[in-house]
């Protein structure tokens, strides 16, 4: 029987991130995944004869220290690319360009305004983002070395000096409404700034203490928060993490999915030594890093008889539902919007930040949105190669759309709501629905048979104050250890959270190896 220093169960890109660190510190390492590629959301996939598409579309966090440590552009990895700018769209063809550092189609005091927000949010931003790759201490970590953490994170931010440290704890605190109605007078552009506060979550403008969080952890990207599609697409970020561990010596499973974790009893209490797969094949490990959500790690691999009460209640409280569908559609030609010259960017559909809540509303009850708010960009602008020559795909991120729906989802609701997504774009397309080959609605629900993510949820779980940092995903399975010996995480689910960021992958490798 095979036996390896370290399994990972699953193949996303956090998983790949930590494998390459493992096996390059000299360890023996597996990864098991159930799907045929490896990616997880980042995976591409056809949707339609010739017509492929990735679920998470482009980047705007990924880590250029984990981009340099793995040498990722000898493996075909160039993020050497433009931000794309947004392009909040509006029905009188008055569209808002919002770049890195300035904003087009707006008054002189907006865009006067923009360059402070933007300076504010940036400062904040910076403050915090050396903490993404950092384990974040343990509550009652007596620990010296992680308690200074805790330290370093407290200078930082009274080294801002009094003004900015009480503007930044002020900030941390503001619904997103608050902060954009502070600076701005256009609907439009607020609208499509708070839109990367709030896009993943259960949050909306009016939501309290928690978006501006997510909208710094967005700005620790390369591009201030500003999505970017690599030469090669998104592909070419996951081939190059594969090619690289290939290289260390990491081993690949395929379409092999893992039922359980395999426990045993020992001095020390509960300890993981193996995986069982769909097979009933054994395979044994010194340790098991789970890639997958936590939910699926602990309630349905490990088994809530092997954690105790309080803990499993922790994991089953989780906030995991998503709220975010995606969109695909096969066109025959490129699309025309009505006043744009060039669609090499990432188009926005929200007009106000009362069709953000509104939209909100409808779900908070258990329905979709009348009037749905969404983003959406054209890949094949950047990668022809995902569309037979001459034809392109339009891929779309649809806010608001409920994992659990009233009344279970039907395909006559997801075809209504397909509708519904036709019907809003075609407002400031002159073409689109004449273009239409095929379309694909992958709601949460979908989301989560698909790729096996527990309620569909981007992240893995909330970005939230109480499942963020020495809280994500709850205080016992901080700093990627488990209450379980031996038994590690390494997703999104885990401290900072989702996007392509890799950090999770990092700094479990980091814990593990240290």
């Amino acid at each position: 029987m095979k036996s390896y220093d370290s399994i990972i169960i699953g193949g996303g890109h956090n998983a790949l991130v930590c494998a390459n660190y493992l096996a390059k510190s000299g360890q023996k390492v597996l990864i098991i995944e159930a799907l045929k590629k490896f990616g997880g959301l980042a995976v591409d996939r056809e949707f339609f004869p010739g017509f492929r598409a990735n679920t998470a579309s482009a980047l705007n966090q990924f880590s250029e220290k984990i981009a340099s440590d793995l040498n990722l552009s000898s493996h075909g990895f160039n993020s050497k690319t433009d931000a794309l700018k947004n392009i909040a769209l509006d029905l009188s063809q008055n569209h808002v360009y919002i770049n890195e550092d300035s904003v087009i189609g707006v008054s002189e005091t907006d865009a006067q305004n923009f360059n402070q927000y933007k300076s504010l949010l940036k400062k904040f931003a910076d403050v915090l983002k050396p903490f993404w790759l950092k384990s974040i201490p343990r509550l009652k970590n007596e620990n010296i070395k992680d308690l200074l953490t805790f330290v370093e994170i407290g200078l930082k931010i009274r080294l801002m000096g009094k003004e900015d440290m009480r503007e930044f704890l002020r900030v941390f605190s503001l619904p997103t409404r608050d902060l954009m109605d502070e600076f701005f007078d256009s609907d439009l552009l607020k609208a499509a700034l708070s839109w990367d506060a709030l896009i993943g979550s259960s949050q909306a403008p009016r939501s309290p203490n928690n978006s501006i969080l997510t909208l710094l952890y967005r700005m620790s990207g390369k591009h201030q928060g500003h999505y970017y599609i690599p030469n090669g697409g998104i592909d070419s970020l996951i081939d190059a993490l594969v090619s690289s561990a290939e290289e260390a010596g990491v081993e690949f499973m395929s379409e092999t999915l893992v039922k359980e974790i395999i426990i045993e009893n020992s001095q020390n209490g509960l300890k993981a030594i193996g995986v069982k797969t769909h097979n009933s094949e054994e395979i044994k490990a010194d340790r098991i890093i789970s890639g997958v959500d936590p939910k699926q790690t602990f309630i349905n691999l490990v088994g809530a008889h092997n954690t105790e009460i309080e803990f499993s209640n922790r994991i089953n409280r989780l906030r995991s539902n998503g709220y975010v569908a995606k969109f695909n559609l096969a066109l025959s030609s490129l699309p025309s919007f009505m006043g744009l010259d060039s669609l090499r960017g990432r188009m926005l559909i929200a007009p106000t930040m009362d069709s953000i809540e509104f939209a909100w509303d409808d779900t908070k009850y258990g329905d979709y949105s009348q009037n749905p708010v969404l983003d959406m960009i054209v890949p094949t602008l950047f990668n022809p190669s995902m569309a037979p020559e001459g034809k392109h795909i339009l891929s779309a991120n649809i806010m608001y759309i409920p994992y659990q729906k009233k009344g279970g989802w039907s395909e006559e609701d997801k075809n209504e709501l397909t509708e519904k997504i036709i019907d809003t774009i075609s407002q400031y397309s002159t073409n689109i629905r004449d273009n239409i080959l095929h379309s694909e609605l992958l709601t949460p629900l979908d989301l989560e048979t698909e790729f096996n993510l527990t309620g569909g949820h981007w992240h893995h779980g909330e970005l939230a104050l109480d499942q963020m940092l020495m809280m994500r995903p709850t205080y016992e399975a901080a700093q990627y250890r488990t209450p379980i010996d031996k038994l590690y995480l390494c997703s999104a689910g885990c401290h900072p959270g989702g996007g392509i960021m890799g950090a999770a992958g990092y700094n479990a490798a980091k814990e593990i190896i240290k």
